[in-house]
């Protein structure tokens, strides 16, 4: 029995360009992947960033008054403004009799 190599020859040749046209395929599938990785990485990250910015305004929204407490704040302004009021208007004989006083003092020593 002889063996003759041209009978595998057109085997052989198939079975490594099958190889090659799968390997083809599988790079092309996988390019997708890559890709898709990327992409996955890249909102990955961005989410990161976004997470990031929304915890530092929550620790900074924190130390803000809430509107109750806003509220009590203008109330009390308000009462102050009403204090500082009834106490200029207490001021105003005071600053009378000093001026009074000041113009005798100016006339006296005039003399």
């Amino acid at each position: 029995m002889n063996f003759d190599p041209s009978v595998l020859i057109p085997y052989v040749s198939l079975f490594i360009s099958c190889v090659v046209a799968f390997g083809y395929i599988k790079d092309w599938i996988n390019g997708g992947e890559k890709q898709m990785r990327k992409d996955v990485d890249n909102h990955a990250n961005k989410i990161t960033n976004h997470d990031r910015r929304i915890q530092t305004l929550e620790n900074e929204i924190k130390h803000l008054p809430d509107r109750e407490s806003q509220h009590r704040m203008e109330l009390q302004l308000s009462e102050l403004n009403g204090s500082f009021r009834t106490l200029e208007e207490k001021l105003k004989p005071i600053a009378a009799t000093s001026e009074r006083l000041h113009e005798l003092l100016m006339e006296q020593a005039k003399r």
